[in-house]
């Protein structure tokens, strides 16, 4: 979901954005009006986010998946070597890209159990010389998070944000690269946005691509190329309205009230249940949950869908149901929902 204010500010400004006489679909990107925007949609997510100065902000292409080819062809710059942490789906075609260019060492995983769990860290296991340490905050498929950041020492942190992005406050300086589609919380498909310590720039290795090597949008301020200009421009909206709820603390409230009150309901039904096997790993953003039974799994999935709740399918590795409460759907869509499972259930028993 994107948020109405967002949607309906940009229909506002659809034809001509402020008094350029044109839409933002159609400007150069190396027009004054254009630089106005990226710069503000930057200077918003410092804020919201706490980007600390020595930290560049990077508006790229390619996907959150590119990212998977670009943190070992840029952070592989001593040891070659590199721990990771195989949470799902996301990160273990993360490790299988980097295994391409050094040494993986996945430090822990929970592929035994279908990803239902983060796995505890045993820090006896991370490599000190390894040249970063990577993990996924949040698992779209699983419905997990982490709650605790693994202390790494020296070794710069890697962060898949993708799926949980502004959705909860992080220490940024904690990390040394955070990277994130915007698909989920930042705007429309398209964007991809990375955070790097600055320090972290200029080490790509030799046989990097230009298009690859974040010292080329670095110096260029993510213009190396035509960058992907309306989407920026809505994840500048999208920035603007949660600095106006409050930030990212205020959001982080809001969901945590989301996520509770489906959790709540799942804990207390004798029909529907959560697919995470521990509460404190539990996702804010992804919560799965089936039935038991296949036949009522799909029934309940049309069912929902003929009351305008869509998307509720859960992915083919677990099946069922999954419900994606990201930034823009309010508590109010929660508590139809968990209403509708009610319903369900008293029709079903």
């Amino acid at each position: 979901m994107l948020p109405v204010p967002v949607l309906e500010r940009a229909q506002k400004e659809l034809l001509s954005y402020g008094s350029s006489g044109m839409s933002v679909m159609e400007m150069s990107h190396r027009s004054g009006h254009y630089q106005e925007i990226i710069d503000e949609a930057e200077q918003t997510l410092r804020e919201i986010m706490g980007i600390p100065d020595h930290y560049k902000v990077l508006f790229l292409q390619g996907g959150a998946s590119s990212q998977f080819a670009m943190i070992p062809l840029n952070l592989f710059r001593n040891s070659k070597k590199a721990d990771y942490v195989n949470t799902g789906a996301w990160s273990k075609k993360a490790i299988k890209e980097a295994a391409r260019y050094g040494k993986v060492n996945v430090v822990a995983s929970s592929e035994e159990s279908t990803f239902n769990y983060i796995p505890v860290l045993d820090p006896a296991k991370f490599d000190r010389e390894a040249d970063y340490f990577y993990i996924t905050t949040n698992n779209t498929i699983y419905g997990t998070r982490f709650t605790d950041l693994p202390d790494t020492g020296d070794v710069p942190l890697m962060a898949d944000m993708s799926s949980n992005i502004l959705s909860e406050v992080y220490d940024v300086s904690k990390f040394g690269v955070i990277f994130a589609g915007a698909q989920k919380n930042m705007g429309p498909a398209g964007v991809t946005m990375a955070v790097i310590r600055e320090d972290l720039v200029g080490h790509a290795m030799e046989m990097t691509p230009t298009m690859f090597n974040y010292k080329t949008h670095v110096e260029a301020g993510s213009m190396f190329n035509t960058p992907p200009t309306y989407g920026i421009y809505m994840c500048k909206l999208v920035f603007d309205w949660l600095k106006e709820m409050g930030g990212v603390p205020a959001m982080q409230k809001i969901n945590e009230e989301k996520a509770q009150a489906l959790y709540d309901f799942l804990d207390a039904s004798d029909l529907f249940s959560g697919t995470v096997a521990q509460k404190k790993d539990r996702s804010l953003m992804n919560i799965p949950f089936v039935t038991g039974d296949k036949a009522l799994d799909a029934q309940f999935i049309k069912e929902a869908a003929v009351k305008g709740m869509v998307n509720l399918k859960g992915h083919r590795s677990v099946g069922g149901m999954r419900a994606s409460i990201y930034n823009a759907m309010p508590l109010e869509g929660v508590q139809k929902l968990v209403d509708l499972m009610k319903q369900f259930e008293v029709e079903n028993k």
